[in-house]
Protein backbone atom coordinates (compact mmCIF):
# COMPACT_ATOMS: atom_id res chain seq x y z
CA UNK A 1 0.00 0.00 0.00
CA UNK A 2 1.17 3.28 -0.96
CA UNK A 3 1.10 6.68 0.95
CA UNK A 4 -2.07 8.24 -0.54
CA UNK A 5 -3.77 4.53 0.11
CA UNK A 6 -2.53 4.47 3.64
CA UNK A 7 -3.63 8.28 4.04
CA UNK A 8 -6.96 7.63 2.58
CA UNK A 9 -7.27 4.29 5.10
CA UNK A 10 -7.24 6.78 7.79
CA UNK A 11 -9.00 10.02 6.67
CA UNK A 12 -11.47 8.59 3.98
CA UNK A 13 -12.78 11.02 1.43
CA UNK A 14 -12.18 14.38 3.65
CA UNK A 15 -10.24 16.67 1.34
CA UNK A 16 -6.37 16.09 1.09
CA UNK A 17 -3.42 18.40 -0.13
CA UNK A 18 -1.34 16.20 -2.60
CA UNK A 19 1.86 17.25 -4.82
CA UNK A 20 2.42 15.87 -7.72
CA UNK A 21 4.80 16.81 -11.13
CA UNK A 22 4.49 15.84 -14.90
CA UNK A 23 6.98 16.53 -17.88
CA UNK A 24 6.25 17.32 -20.94
CA UNK A 25 8.44 15.23 -23.31
CA UNK A 26 9.56 16.93 -26.65
CA UNK A 27 11.48 14.54 -29.09
CA UNK A 28 13.82 15.84 -31.55
CA UNK A 29 10.73 16.87 -33.99
CA UNK A 30 9.01 19.14 -31.37
CA UNK A 31 6.35 16.62 -30.61
CA UNK A 32 5.05 16.12 -27.23
CA UNK A 33 4.31 12.78 -25.37
CA UNK A 34 0.42 12.59 -24.05
CA UNK A 35 -0.82 9.65 -22.37
CA UNK A 36 -4.07 8.24 -22.80
CA UNK A 37 -5.46 7.69 -19.24
CA UNK A 38 -7.66 5.06 -18.05
CA UNK A 39 -9.40 7.59 -15.64
CA UNK A 40 -10.81 9.49 -16.90
CA UNK A 41 -11.41 7.02 -19.28
CA UNK A 42 -10.13 7.76 -22.49
CA UNK A 43 -8.83 11.48 -21.91
CA UNK A 44 -5.52 12.53 -22.43
CA UNK A 45 -2.83 14.25 -20.00
CA UNK A 46 0.64 15.18 -19.37
CA UNK A 47 2.43 12.00 -17.82
CA UNK A 48 3.35 12.60 -14.42
CA UNK A 49 1.79 11.01 -10.82
CA UNK A 50 1.93 11.98 -7.42
CA UNK A 51 4.96 12.39 -4.92
CA UNK A 52 5.68 9.43 -2.55
CA UNK A 53 7.25 10.26 0.98
CA UNK A 54 10.92 11.09 1.03
CA UNK A 55 10.80 12.20 -2.94
CA UNK A 56 11.99 15.48 -4.25
CA UNK A 57 9.58 16.80 -7.55
CA UNK A 58 12.52 15.73 -9.78
CA UNK A 59 12.68 12.74 -8.17
CA UNK A 60 8.82 11.85 -8.54
CA UNK A 61 9.08 13.19 -11.99
CA UNK A 62 11.42 10.62 -13.08
CA UNK A 63 10.07 7.67 -11.24
CA UNK A 64 6.40 8.29 -13.27
CA UNK A 65 8.16 8.75 -16.45
CA UNK A 66 9.70 5.42 -15.94
CA UNK A 67 6.29 3.62 -14.49
CA UNK A 68 4.07 4.87 -16.82
CA UNK A 69 5.73 5.26 -19.83
CA UNK A 70 9.19 3.53 -19.67
CA UNK A 71 11.20 5.94 -20.43
CA UNK A 72 14.11 7.25 -18.20
CA UNK A 73 14.50 11.31 -18.37
CA UNK A 74 17.25 13.25 -18.14
CA UNK A 75 18.00 17.29 -17.23
CA UNK A 76 14.62 18.95 -16.43
CA UNK A 77 13.68 22.55 -16.51
CA UNK A 78 10.95 23.94 -14.16
CA UNK A 79 7.61 25.47 -16.50
CA UNK A 80 5.79 26.47 -13.17
CA UNK A 81 4.05 25.38 -10.35
CA UNK A 82 0.06 24.86 -10.20
CA UNK A 83 -2.29 25.36 -7.11
CA UNK A 84 -5.36 26.79 -6.04
CA UNK A 85 -9.04 25.96 -5.72
CA UNK A 86 -8.93 25.37 -10.09
CA UNK A 87 -6.78 22.08 -8.87
CA UNK A 88 -9.38 20.74 -7.20
CA UNK A 89 -10.56 17.17 -8.04
CA UNK A 90 -13.75 15.12 -6.58
CA UNK A 91 -12.63 11.35 -7.84
CA UNK A 92 -15.73 9.12 -8.67
CA UNK A 93 -15.11 7.18 -5.53
CA UNK A 94 -16.24 10.51 -3.77
CA UNK A 95 -12.08 11.26 -2.21
CA UNK A 96 -11.29 14.97 -2.84
CA UNK A 97 -8.23 16.43 -2.73
CA UNK A 98 -6.07 19.62 -4.16
CA UNK A 99 -3.23 19.11 -6.05
CA UNK A 100 0.18 21.55 -6.14
CA UNK A 101 1.46 20.45 -9.68
CA UNK A 102 5.13 20.73 -10.43
CA UNK A 103 5.31 21.34 -14.58
CA UNK A 104 9.00 20.41 -15.74
CA UNK A 105 9.59 20.00 -19.70
CA UNK A 106 12.96 17.99 -21.18
CA UNK A 107 13.96 16.53 -24.81
CA UNK A 108 16.46 14.77 -22.71
CA UNK A 109 15.33 11.27 -22.35
CA UNK A 110 16.10 7.40 -23.43
CA UNK A 111 13.63 4.25 -24.62
CA UNK A 112 10.76 4.11 -26.15
CA UNK A 113 6.89 5.07 -24.83
CA UNK A 114 5.12 1.56 -23.68
CA UNK A 115 2.39 1.15 -21.86
CA UNK A 116 3.46 -0.84 -18.76
CA UNK A 117 1.09 0.43 -15.88
CA UNK A 118 -2.65 0.24 -15.60
CA UNK A 119 -3.40 4.00 -16.04
CA UNK A 120 -2.75 4.39 -19.17
CA UNK A 121 -4.51 3.11 -21.91
CA UNK A 122 -2.09 4.60 -24.97
CA UNK A 123 1.27 6.91 -25.33
CA UNK A 124 1.41 9.32 -28.50
CA UNK A 125 3.92 12.15 -29.34
CA UNK A 126 1.70 14.82 -31.07
CA UNK A 127 2.71 17.59 -32.98
CA UNK A 128 1.99 20.92 -31.24
CA UNK A 129 -0.59 21.75 -34.05
CA UNK A 130 -2.39 18.26 -33.26
CA UNK A 131 -2.83 17.87 -29.50
CA UNK A 132 -6.08 16.37 -28.64
CA UNK A 133 -8.45 17.76 -25.88
CA UNK A 134 -6.88 17.35 -22.89
CA UNK A 135 -7.35 17.40 -19.20
CA UNK A 136 -8.03 21.29 -17.97
CA UNK A 137 -5.60 21.57 -15.96
CA UNK A 138 -3.24 19.44 -18.28
CA UNK A 139 -4.01 22.52 -21.11
CA UNK A 140 -3.24 25.47 -18.34
CA UNK A 141 0.20 23.98 -18.00
CA UNK A 142 0.71 23.53 -21.91
CA UNK A 143 -0.40 26.84 -22.32
CA UNK A 144 2.18 28.05 -20.12
CA UNK A 145 4.83 25.87 -21.53
CA UNK A 146 3.77 27.30 -25.24
CA UNK A 147 4.04 30.72 -23.63
CA UNK A 148 7.22 30.48 -21.85
CA UNK A 149 8.49 29.34 -25.26
CA UNK A 150 6.96 31.90 -27.43
CA UNK A 151 5.37 28.76 -29.66
CA UNK A 152 1.83 28.85 -30.82
CA UNK A 153 -0.80 26.33 -31.26
CA UNK A 154 -2.23 26.75 -34.87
Amino acid sequence: MGYIEELRSIVGHRPLIFVGSVVIVQDSRDRILLQQRKHPLGSWGIPGGLMELGETAEDTARRELFEEAGITIGDLELIDVFSGPQNFIKAPNGDEFYVVTIAYATRSFTGTPSINDAEALAFQFFDLQEVPELVKSHRVILDRFLAKNNTLLR
